[in-house]
């Protein structure tokens, strides 16, 4: 496995496929997870029976948190990556004569299985005032604790991935113009897209927590420019003889564990269900939803957290939540003081189609 999963192999799925690490991780995991099942076999002995008992064996294990049995969509995900796998096999030179390209059809889940995995349900998305709440909650006493409670500021006021959070200098800050620069050159963005984003209107309180710490750094640590926006945590031996938390690093963290660390903890600290950062995007997008007046407001919305065309924001991240759907239905029953302009309505149409890329 590890010999066909190469760090050639692992660079061509980041920079010629764009697969996030995320994924690539996610892949691997679900390649190995099958390896492991059929005690290293070699894939040249693949055999369809395999992709069968494999599907059984995922049926019966547990999550490994919960405890519960594996939904429906893990499994469905993870049969996937497989037959896609396998199909890449059946075309490769040494395997295409030992495997079938139909043979990964093996791993297709049945259809009442697959409907279920396949079905839309409303995703977990932290209200404003949640997010905000944390943040108020958070200690900011020490050092490491200023910088947990801005990152969390942080990712509210820009929708920043946390791979690009982990990545970020101080020199990308621009406090006085309220933007932050993703500089694929140094920062860890999605594609490798260079962009700025200005930071949204989600409250000076927000706001004044990420400048405090940016002013922390600057002028009582001293730091410079390259130097890390969210620094490590220095570990040493503390009072107790035992390895802590004794402070910050000047260098930044090597992945993004860390920051879903953060976030867990701060959740659960504020009496609140974990959301991982990714879902600050959600939340941010409905918000632009609520506040933008016009398509062009909303597309420059769009824009602001990485989108080239409004209509992935509107499909990915801007589902109206059904707590909101039953107030707009409802308002709509209601008198209104001016009929709607049509007109207008029409222009606005036009407009979003005009966005689209060809």
């Amino acid at each position: 496995f590890w010999t066909l999963f190469s760090p050639i192999c692992w660079s061509i799925l980041h920079a010629v496929l764009h697969y996030s690490e995320q994924s690539v991780d996610a892949m691997a995991s679900a390649i190995h997870r099958f390896e492991a099942f059929t005690k290293f076999a070699d894939f040249k002995q693949f055999k369809t029976q395999q992709a069968i008992d494999f599907k059984a064996y995922l049926a019966a294990q547990k999550n490994a948190r919960t405890r519960d049995a594996l939904s429906k969509a893990t499994i469905y995900s993870t049969v996937n990556i497989l037959k896609a796998f396998v199909q890449w096999l059946s075309r490769e030179a040494g395997y295409k004569k030992k495997i079938a390209y139909r043979d990964a059809d093996y791993f297709n889940l049945g259809r009442g299985d697959t409907a279920i995995a396949k079905a839309h349900r409303e995703p977990r998305v932290p209200t404003m005032e949640q997010i905000k709440h944390v943040i108020a909650a958070m200690p900011h006493e020490t050092g490491i604790e200023k910088r947990n409670r801005a990152l969390v500021a942080f990712a509210l006021m820009t929708a920043a991935r946390d791979g690009a959070i982990a990545t970020l200098r101080l020199k990308h800050i621009d406090l006085v113009e309220g933007k932050v620069n993703q500089d694929a050159r140094q920062v860890n963005t999605k594609f490798r897209k260079t962009f700025v984003t200005v930071f949204c209107p989600v409250g000076d309180d927000v706001l004044q927590v990420f400048a405090d710490w940016v002013n922390y750094l600057r002028t009582e640590l001293l730091w410079g420019g390259d130097d890390p926006l969210f620094p490590a945590t220095k570990v040493g031996v503390g009072a107790s003889g035992g390895f802590e938390a004794i402070g910050l690093r000047r260098k930044g963290w090597s992945n993004s564990a860390p920051i879903r660390a953060i976030f867990r903890k701060a959740f659960e600290a504020a009496g609140l269900q974990y959301y991982n950062p990714h879902t600050f995007r959600k939340t941010l997008a409905q918000h632009g939803m609520r506040i933008c007046k016009t398509p062009e407001e909303f597309k420059a919305w769009s824009q602001n957290i990485a989108h080239d065309d409004v209509m992935t924001t509107f499909r990915s991240y801007g589902e109206v939540s059904m707590m909101r759907q039953t107030e707009i239905i409802r308002d709509l029953g209601k008198p209104k003081d001016a009929p709607i302009d049509l007109v207008m309505l029409a222009r606005d149409v036009a407009f979003l189609k005009e966005q689209r890329p060809n």
